[in-house]
């Protein structure tokens, strides 16, 4: 089976960009309902991950929680750099490896841009509806 089927393509998907405001992300967040959102860098390769842990951290150090405050700061220090992204030409057993640990995979091209994301939750219910 090809990974493209599991594909949320990059128009469904809420991200964030290097460079945007703690405020942005803390309203994308709060508004599709996730708990981490990918983050892209301006080329449109992806970047990596931030999380509301992320967030929260950030907020302790920053030491408020005023949004006025947090529209000056960028997110770019709190994204996590970690890459768990697979290839649209990945295995199945390649993106199983991934979404065990994660609710969602990014998914990129070969030059390393942001396509979209794979969501734990498309891959259980494509195999619970096998079952059926």
């Amino acid at each position: 089976m090809n990974i493209a089927f599991f594909l949320t393509p990059k128009n469904n998907v809420a991200y964030l960009s290097m460079g945007d405001s703690m405020r942005q992300g803390l309203e994308k967040l709060r508004r599709h309902g996730y708990t981490a959102l990918p983050v892209i860098y301006e080329g449109g390769q992806y970047a990596g991950y931030i999380s509301e842990g992320d967030f929260l951290r950030s907020i302790f150090n920053i030491g408020t929680i005023d949004m006025r405050d947090l529209e000056d700061i960028t997110i770019d220090e709190s994204v996590h750099k970690e890459d768990f992204s697979v290839r649209i030409t990945a295995s199945m057993d390649d993106l199983l490896g991934a979404i065990l640990d994660h609710n969602f995979v990014p998914v990129v091209d070969d030059r390393g841009m942001f396509m979209g994301i794979v969501t734990r939750r498309a891959v259980m219910k494509y195999f619970a509806d096998k079952r059926k």
